[in-house]
């Protein structure tokens, strides 16, 4: 086990929700293990997602913008695990490494967040809405193609600043983050998964350390919950038949009632003129082919044009 000499050193992105779920994961390592705090590290990487936010995220590279350092790290050695949000990782992870500790899921939905305005239906005409999400612009733009969208980057903090300075009158953040860092009084209210499909895999925390590291991997065992796997293994196999990155318009959620897994999805142009959507039910245990299934009927029923598959 580790102890105050070699403590287990945890790699993570070094905003405040990124520090927040790696927190998260060693109280659940220390309760689970009886380890005080100094036998954890918590060691920040900065990404390049987090160094470049002067552009759009599709124009440098899309998903692995906030994983790629990390992942190299972990790979070299110099940390032990890396805790990610799920929804910012590409589905093919670097060789050598695997994800089979996710942390029970949050709030998987969108959060409204205006200083003026209750909802998104009292968006007056022609409202200027900020986001750096391409899936929340399409769902915006085809339900609100009067609206103006802008775009819109930074962590927490940044996004609400950049509302009062009056870059905009609305934006998007997912509740899950805002629970994690205990300022859900921000969101106006949260936006149903019926009126916007949330992000494949948001508000669950992955837990990524090296495959041949036995003690590390039966460390987190005993923290790893099986609703959050089932749920991925589904929303991750539907994302991956797509290719989905930060390029492609893409929502998925995957719910569970007992052994049973209920997923949706939905492709949309980036425009937001066209959705195409789908749904699986079935055993849980068969979320990853059901989750393969539906990407393949979208794939199927979307033209050759309908978006850039990245």
């Amino acid at each position: 086990m580790p102890d105050p000499q070699t403590p287990l050193r945890i790699g993570t992105r070094g905003s405040a929700l990124a520090l927040a779920q790696a927190h998260e994961t060693r109280a659940r390592l220390m309760a689970a293990h009886g380890l005080p705090e100094n036998a954890f590290e918590i060691v920040v990487i900065k990404t390049t997602g987090d160094r470049v936010l002067d552009r759009p995220l599709k124009e440098i590279g899309g998903k692995g913008l906030f994983t790629r350092e990390i992942e190299d790290a972990l790979t070299a050695g110099e940390i032990d695990i890396a805790v990610h949000s799920m929804k910012d990782m590409p589905t093919i992870q670097p060789e050598g490494l695997v994800i089979d500790c996710y942390l029970p899921r949050e709030d998987v939905r969108d959060a409204f967040v205006s200083p003026h305005f209750g909802s998104i239906s009292g968006l007056p005409q022609g409202a200027v809405v900020g986001s750096s999400s391409l899936r929340r612009r399409a769902q915006l733009a085809q339900r609100r193609p009067d609206l103006q969208l802008v775009e819109f980057r930074g962590n927490v903090q940044t996004r609400l600043k950049k509302l009062e300075d009056g870059v905009a009158v609305a934006t998007f953040l997912a509740m899950a983050g805002l629970s994690r860092l205990g300022m859900q009084h921000v969101a106006r209210g949260a936006v149903e998964a019926d009126e916007m499909l949330p992000a494949v895999a948001q508000g669950c925390i992955g837990v990524e350390r090296r495959a041949d590291d036995a003690r590390i991997g039966a460390m987190l065992a005993a923290i790893a919950n099986r609703d959050s796997a089932l749920r991925m293994a589904a929303e991750r196999a539907f994302l991956k038949r797509l290719d989905g990155s930060c390029q492609t318009p893409i929502a998925g959620l995957a719910e569970l009632d007992g052994d049973r897994l209920h997923l949706r999805g939905e492709i949309l142009r980036p425009d937001g003129s066209e959705v195409i959507a789908g749904e699986r039910s079935g055993p849980a245990s068969d979320g990853a082919a059901m989750g393969t299934d539906l990407a393949n009927e979208l794939r199927g029923r979307a033209p050759a044009d309908f978006f850039d598959w990245g």
